[in-house]
């Protein structure tokens, strides 16, 4: 389990960002903390894999707990504010972050950054050794906290053909994902091949006895 430390001074913000982090695969909160003086406490004590951390506290601001954790702590970091001025963004990033989120979002931006950090730490446990197409991968694109759509798809019904997606370990066509969520089946093919653009998805041909091969889908 990927470890983590929450950190917001907001006490019903906290406990849904908590209830975001448990509702995702692979990762459970091992602390609270509502001031920065917590927060540097916390890690040190949790030795958390990775600290949610909210730049506006009471005592001191994020960006003050950022630098007291980089030059203390070997811990990663995702900054989660509605903080959107320029030179926060930019003292966030010469901090190290790994991706800066800002208030409010939904689920589903976090879960996107939480299992691309899981992906990431997978990734370097199985080397050994990083060659440049290694560390390539590591810095390359991270995902968007909310994924630009092509003209005339939706969010909502997005949402529904993940859900669908994810739902069917096996794969799925686009007749069965029409099927799953009743929209029309080009429509779904449509959602399914975004997916499979936007590397969210795979996809895979199977063959029969006739005709064209069909195509399948699988979550990435």
């Amino acid at each position: 389990m990927i470890r983590v430390l929450v950190v917001d001074d907001d006490f019903m913000v906290a406990k849904v960002h908590s209830g975001y982090v448990a509702r995702t695969e692979g990762f459970a909160v091992v602390g609270v903390a509502h001031t920065g003086a917590d927060a540097i406490r916390l890690a040190r004590e949790l030795k958390p894999d990775l600290v949610l951390l909210d730049v506006y506290l009471p005592d001191l601001d994020g960006l003050s707990v950022l630098r007291e954790l980089r030059a203390t702590e070997d811990v990663d970091v995702i900054l989660i504010t509605a903080a959107t001025d320029v030179e926060t963004v930019r003292q966030a990033m010469r901090g190290g972050v790994l991706h800066y989120l800002i208030k409010p979002f939904e689920y589903a931006s976090l879960r996107d950054q939480l299992t691309h950090f899981a992906t990431l730490h997978r990734r370097l446990d199985r080397l050994a050794e990083a060659g440049q197409a290694d560390v390539d991968q590591v810095f390359g694109a991270r995902p968007n906290a909310k994924p630009v759509l092509p003209k005339g798809l939706t969010v909502q019904t997005a949402r529904l053909v993940e859900t669908a997606l994810r739902g069917a370990p096996g794969g799925m066509s686009a007749s069965e994902c029409a099927e799953a969520t009743g929209v029309a089946r080009v429509s779904a093919r449509r959602y399914l091949e975004h997916f499979v653009a936007t590397g969210r998805a795979e996809v895979n041909l199977k063959y029969g006895g006739t005709g064209r091969p069909e195509r399948r889908y699988v979550w990435s």
